[in-house]
């Protein structure tokens, strides 16, 4: 890399760190900008798998304080999450790289569709429970491990938006605040991060000077993401997901 591709990786992955932290979709910078340096699609996807982890660990630990109680429902969620993004990164050495780029618009485009209708949704929910005499559960049940499993699988593909897809599964299935799913969705795309780049590190190449400043600029990102991500109302920060998905179908399906 030049010097100046060395800067456009650096601050792409500052861009895509505080992204990723506040909504996701982070990957849908720093993808591009690898691919115009003249990396090829595969050796991109894994090192930006990899040189994401440090954001999402550091945005993690910025919503340090609303994970506070989510214990269980973090270790069991994980779970999914290990499970889809391990079959997730076994797909992207198998499987054609088109094999998911009709599907992946489409369903980003049904998260933001829930995400708009969550609110309804879970006023609808919580009319149903109380006629029934039933309460949430605070891991969402099956439905919701499922769900999150699968779109682990794609995490682990692809990344981008997954974010997205994560806050509105939850949010149609947790009973929580949309800032304590967001500190949720923080830890579960380091996850997936972290097992699909520990499973390429032994089947793919990376480019390690594309590794490295990712990984510093996502550090950095994250923390400014999760001082920004926290200080937004739920209103806003339900529009900034809007927001930053439209723009990721526009370029998922003019990519």
């Amino acid at each position: 890399m030049t010097i100046w591709e060395m800067l456009a990786v650096l601050v792409a992955g500052i861009s895509a760190g505080a992204i990723n932290t506040i909504v996701g979709s982070g990957t849908l910078i720093t993808f591009p900008v690898l691919l115009a340096t003249g990396l090829p699609p595969v050796t991109a996807t894994v090192s930006n798998a990899l040189g994401l982890i440090p954001g999402s660990v550091s945005g993690a630990i910025g919503y340090r304080k609303e994970l506070t109680g989510q214990r269980r429902r973090v270790l069991k969620l994980s779970v999914a999450a290990l499970m889809g993004g391990l079959t997730g990164a076994t797909l992207l050495l198998v499987l054609p790289s088109t094999a998911f780029e009709t599907i992946v618009p489409v369903l980003v485009a049904l998260a933001l569709a829930l995400v708009i209708l969550q609110p309804r949704i879970s006023k609808a929910v919580q009319r149903r429970r109380a006629d029934n005499g039933t309460t949430a559960r605070p891991d969402g049940g099956p439905l919701l491990f499922v769900g999150l499993m699968l779109a682990s699988v794609y995490g682990g593909y692809f990344t981008a938006a997954q974010g997205i897809i994560y806050l509105s599964l939850m949010g149609m299935l947790l009973d929580d605040t949309m800032q304590r799913l967001n500190a949720v969705k923080n830890v579960l795309a380091a996850v997936v991060n972290s097992t699909a780049a520990l499973f390429f590190l032994f089947v793919a190449d990376f480019d390690w000077t594309a590794v490295a400043l990712i990984a510093i600029g996502s550090a950095f990102g994250g923390q400014i993401g999760a001082k920004v991500g926290r200080r937004l109302s739920p209103t806003v920060l339900r529009c900034l997901i809007v927001a930053v998905g439209t723009v990721a179908i526009v370029q998922l399906v003019l990519r």
